[in-house]
């Protein structure tokens, strides 16, 4: 028993088991933690494609692929004035009602 308390003694002023060993179980045990949080991604993502059907059923109305492309946004975006606007103030979710029916104060006024 004593030549046991004796070993214990000397390996814990090593500077090896006293830090060197618990940072090896740390990233050997985080390795494992970790795939185990990554399975958990796959195992409850129930993720799938919308097809423009169920879309539709819930009100939303998809274009085609050919449609949209990068030319016609930049149409788009070509046309749009960003000289003249006006911001604007969205309502909060505890808000009643929209912000589009209330008078705006002018900034400066």
């Amino acid at each position: 028993m004593d030549t046991l308390q004796r070993r214990l003694q000397y390996y814990s002023r090593q500077k090896f088991f006293r830090f060197g060993v618990p940072f090896l179980c740390l990233i050997v045990g985080g390795s494992f933690g970790l795939q185990q949080f990554a399975q958990l991604r796959y195992t409850f993502s129930k993720k799938g494609t919308l097809t423009p059907e169920e879309a539709e059923k819930y009100g939303i109305t998809m274009k085609k692929p050919e449609e949209v492309t990068l030319e016609t946004e930049y149409e788009k975006v070509k046309s749009i004035d960003i000289d003249n606007w006006d911001n604007v103030r969205g309502p909060r979710p505890w808000e009643e009602g929209t912000m589009a029916n209330r008078p705006q104060a002018k900034a400066g006024h």
